[in-house]
């Protein structure tokens, strides 16, 4: 059988690149794009369509909102340097991450309440993370269980993030839940045992108005339920009293996380870490990874961009654990750039909220497609064929 040079063509392209060739094919049928491809424009969109309450709690940050800005901010002056000629035609992103698979170095951020952006929620991130290959960090603070999440996500690779309980009781009961339904590792946050000052939220009376929102793994576990008078379908007030009382602890220290350690046998990833000592602690404590992260900017006002704090972390921990990163990262580009600063991975997420704000699992898919498309598009044109080969030599400071 004689094959067209184009078909050939077609047969080497990089399935993420493929993203690129189906927008292109549908402009030249005379079809625009089906959601927005930039993402100034996805933003913008998603936010138009949003009630002021949701607005409030993805776009809004700590303070003044200098955090968040500082995110973006890193990015900008962390510029790649791009390399040719090079032989690009195989490229190949594949990694494995503390024993989970992954078609690229890129997993699903945890983000708390999702049916505020969807009637689906959760679940339908949960699908398009399966749909996609990637790996979902299921948060802790959902709209649908765990289980739920798991069952929606199938055969796909999953984490939970687990926010630390004041009751030792439900943290055994949640670890083992997450054991039972399928999740690879435990990402434990850290940085927010204490909700930052969030002036948006507090505008908005997100907290007021929550009414069981973002409660659902506690409303169905079963330590939870045995310390309640009666269950929360019958009084749901008393339940989200008792909810306040014992669902986040503000007495997260090494040695506690060193107790959690000995409860589980999965791999225990800390979450929310800015500073070298802190990673070096991690190292000391037993944890098989950290995320540098300042929680998008919705903790501390005025810290820190996580890309700036980057590099110096990864040098103190060296070979010991993978390093990931999120806060800010909105495109490929922005992937590659923490990968060439040593990242092991990163993770995205209001990108893909903004998707699942503007269709739901398809727009998601179509936020991580893009994504992974500008990412194996980079990394090529920077002269790796592999995120895995991007290094600091990919890279400078512009010295701003």
């Amino acid at each position: 059988m004689t094959v067209s040079r184009a078909a050939a063509d077609q047969q080497r392209v990089e399935p993420f690149a493929a993203f690129q060739s189906e927008i292109e094919t549908r402009a030249a049928a005379g079809y625009g794009p089906w959601l927005p491809v930039s993402v100034a424009e996805l933003e913008a969109a998603a936010e138009q369509i949003l009630s002021p309450r949701a607005r409030a709690y993805l776009f809004g940050g700590a303070g003044s909102g200098d955090t968040m800005r500082a995110n973006r901010e890193a990015f900008r002056r962390w510029q790649l340097i791009p390399r040719a000629p090079r032989d690009l035609e195989a490229r190949d992103h594949r990694t494995t991450l503390l024993g989970t698979a992954m078609p690229a170095p890129v997993l699903l951020a945890p983000i708390g309440t999702q049916t505020r952006y969807h009637p689906l929620g959760e679940l339908a991130t949960a699908r398009a993370a399966a749909a996609t290959g990637l790996t979902l960090v299921a948060s802790g603070v959902g709209d649908h269980t765990l289980e739920q999440s798991a069952e929606a996500n199938g055969d796909g690779s999953r984490w939970y993030q687990l926010y630390w309980p004041r009751d030792d009781a439900i943290t055994r009961s949640l670890l083992a839940r997450a054991e039972q339904a399928g999740y690879r590792a435990i990402v434990v946050t850290v940085d927010a045992a204490l909700a930052g000052w969030r002036p948006e939220d507090l505008r908005h009376g997100q907290a007021l108005a929550s009414r069981g929102r973002g409660m659902a793994n506690f409303l169905s576990d079963p330590e939870f339920r045995s310390q309640l008078a009666r269950p929360p379908e019958e009084d749901l007030d008393a339940a989200v009293s008792h909810y306040f009382s014992v669902a986040h602890s503000p007495a997260i220290t090494w040695e506690r996380l060193e107790w959690l350690r000995g409860l589980t046998d999965l791999p225990i990833v800390v979450k929310g870490l800015q500073h070298p000592d802190d990673a070096r602690a991690a190292v000391r404590s037993g944890m098989d990874g950290i995320v540098v992260s300042n929680h998008g900017g919705r903790q501390v006002d005025g810290s820190v961009g996580s890309l700036d704090a980057l590099p110096a972390i990864v040098d103190a921990v060296g070979d010991s654990m993978p390093v990931l990163f999120d806060s800010g990262i909105r495109g490929g580009a922005d992937a590659c750039k923490a990968l060439a600063l040593g990242a092991t991975a990163v993770l995205v997420g209001r990108p893909y909220i903004w998707g699942l704000a503007l269709a739901g699992q398809e727009g998601i898919e179509w936020v991580l497609r893009g994504l992974l498309a500008e990412l194996d598009i980079t990394a090529a044109l920077v002269g790796e064929t592999s995120a895995a080969g991007l290094t600091r030599a990919a890279i400078r400071h512009d010295g701003g």
